[in-house]
């Protein structure tokens, strides 16, 4: 005889435990900022904080020069310094738990070393990384950084479209 097994309907509300760290990659683009926008929602209801994180990169031909790379930190600081205003302003007055980090290098490495430190620091919480999908075509050729993070993420990757 067979049993069947009842389910509870998908939007009946799971018990929230512990706290939500969410790791959101963040550049000032509409992507970044739907996924900045999608984890307050997450968040919402919850105890836990939003490190958004910008990871400043050095192309190819840029990591040649010296005086290449010394002109990109300076021009990375005023980045990082615009993006943590832009972030601030898309969050005054919905969340204020909330942090802002840069990281240097690879954008997927630097997102999952995050997350890894987050869940290294909070190991009975939970910690997801939430990202915008690309909206460039050359991605669905080469490839992005959600697909990348998708494939290699040890903890729950959220790609807001």
């Amino acid at each position: 005889m067979r049993r069947a097994l009842a389910l509870a309907p998908m939007n009946t509300p799971q018990p929230s435990s512990g706290n939500l760290f969410l790791v959101v990659g963040y550049d000032g683009s509409p992507p970044s900022s739907r996924a900045l926008d999608a984890a307050v929602r997450l968040l919402q209801g919850r105890s836990g904080r939003i490190d958004v994180v910008y990871v400043a990169h050095l192309t190819t031909v840029e990591m040649m020069s010296a005086d290449a790379i010394a002109e990109m930190e300076v021009s990375f600081d005023e980045i990082e310094r615009d993006l943590r205003a832009s972030a601030s302003k898309q969050l005054e007055g919905r969340e204020d738990r909330w942090r802002f980090d840069r990281g240097q290098g690879t954008i997927t490495d630097q997102l999952l070393a995050t997350a890894a430190r987050l869940h290294e620091e909070h190991p009975d919480d939970t910690v997801s990384i939430v990202v915008g999908s690309s909206s460039q075509a050359a991605h669905r050729l080469v490839g992005s950084v959600a697909v990348s993070l998708a494939r290699r993420s040890p903890v729950p990757v959220v790609i807001v479209p």
